[in-house]
């Protein structure tokens, strides 16, 4: 009998849940289509990938609009794409990170404004130069439809984003786009299983979080190591503003580095996540350069070119070559790398690899694991390092799902690609392109 009474009483909770949740997927189109503007886009968007906006289906029928929605849905990935008319409600200058503020969802947004195209996106799904160089690649040659541009754009930028796409775009929605199959399921998981969810969230929540924080304290030796090598070259400058043949520029080079190394300390004290390391080596990287430059104009020489910094170890500073070489085991790829790496190469000798502890005693740091993909990455940036790390250990492990889930693509502010952040995020950690013609070139710019 209790069996019995337990049995009806799930049964009423189930039914109510579904009800309650069925009037509610009812009203929320009304709701939706009573916003305007960028409040509108804002919460379509929340619901599906694409939307269209009434003034500008011609640009996008609705069968081009639902296929390029399935598409993107099909990838899993959280990419955004509206089509919206050319007025004043929709300013160029702000209509994109004005889309993301309203959505509240980390992701790649693409906005195919009147004739005009721009994207933007948080880093941690897609770096500023990989956002703008898709961007001008899809504006460039002989001017194309809407559907033909943005197709172009999300089948290149779907291999390229990181994260998931947001759980609000459930998997199945009515003809008004409510995601009512998304709110049916959620209602079971409430009434049947919401308490075993909730703890396998947490405990893969704190999973996660203790691969971080391994991973900052791996980084972290690392990066001091790093950093303490900076400050002794500094030292070994011994450059005095007021020396006999200063001039400005040698005293704005030895300012920057002084800049950086004060920024590489401050940012490093602060870290929360491992891809804000990134930070810390962009500043070191840049540091170098001016120590190099500083140290050309006390000689009298040159000021060397802006090079990436020695491969085998970015403490060596910027190289001075390529050369080809090829981890243990792997194929042969060009690396930059500085003068005496390039003599001892060329000698047949081993360069001087950086390496790192493992559980597995001192190994270099492309064997040593994922950890070390956020230090790598700020010294040699998003678009070269896939090409010098390939074949090793680290870049397979950075072109794992896995690791963008755990270690980020950037420096996106705590928030995983399909992550809600609301409008909390940093506006100069969303870039992309500008807006222009649908054939123009604008050679890229910001917001």
């Amino acid at each position: 009998m209790r069996t019995r009474l337990i049995s009806v009483r799930c049964g009423s909770l189930l039914a109510g849940l579904l009800l309650a949740l069925s009037g509610t997927a009812l009203v929320a189109a009304p709701q939706a289509s009573a916003a305007t503007g960028v409040a509108a886009v804002g919460e379509a968007l929340k619901e599906g990938p694409v939307y269209v906006d009434p003034r500008a289906e011609s640009q996008l029928p609705k069968a081009d609009a639902d296929a390029l929605a399935q598409k993107i849905k099909d990838a899993g990935k959280p990419v955004f794409v509206a089509v919206l008319p050319a007025t004043a409600e929709f300013p160029q200058d702000k209509v994109l990170s004005a889309v993301r503020a309203e959505t509240g969802i980390t992701g790649l947004y693409a906005i195919r404004l009147g004739d005009g195209f721009n994207a933007g996106a948080d880093r941690a799904v897609m770096p500023t130069n990989a956002v703008r160089n898709l961007t001008e690649a899809v504006k460039t040659g002989t001017p194309v439809d809407a559907s033909t541009q943005l197709n172009n754009f999300v089948d290149q930028a779907l291999s390229q984003a990181k994260g998931s796409a947001p759980a609000s775009w459930g998997s199945v929605g009515d003809e008004q786009g409510a995601p009512v199959g998304g709110l049916i399921t959620l209602g079971v998981v409430a009434a049947v299983g919401g308490g075993g969810a909730y703890a396998l969230v947490r405990r893969n929540r704190k999973k996660k979080e203790e691969v971080r924080r391994e991973a900052i304290e791996r980084l972290s030796v690392v990066v001091d190591e790093d950093i303490t090598a900076f400050g002794e070259e500094l030292d070994r400058l011994d450059f005095h503003p007021g020396e006999p043949g200063a001039d400005d520029a040698m005293r704005k080079d030895y300012e920057q580095g002084l800049d950086s190394y004060e920024k590489a300390k401050q940012i490093m004290a602060s870290v929360q996540r491992p891809e804000e390391v990134q930070g810390v080596t962009e500043a070191l990287e840049d540091g170098r350069y001016a120590l190099a430059c500083l140290d050309a104009r006390r000689q009298r020489r040159p000021v060397p070119e802006r090079r990436s910094p020695c491969f085998f170890d970015p403490r060596h500073g910027p190289s001075t070559e390529d050369a080809a070489w090829a981890p243990a085991g792997g194929a042969a790829r060009t690396v930059p790398v500085c003068t005496a790496d390039a003599v001892r190469l060329r000698d047949g000798l081993d360069p001087a690899v950086r390496t790192v502890d493992t559980e597995y005693g001192r190994r270099p740091y492309y064997d040593a694991g994922p950890a070390y993909g956020p230090w790598a990455g700020g010294y040699f940036g998003g678009g070269i390092l896939p090409g010098l790390l390939m074949g090793t250990m680290l870049g397979s492990m950075m072109s794992s799902p896995a690791y963008a889930s755990d270690f980020g693509g950037g420096m996106g502010g705590g928030y995983d690609g399909g992550d809600v952040s609301g409008a909390d995020f940093n506006p100069s950690d969303f870039g992309g392109g500008d807006f222009g013609g649908g054939g123009g070139f604008d050679g890229g710019g910001g917001f």
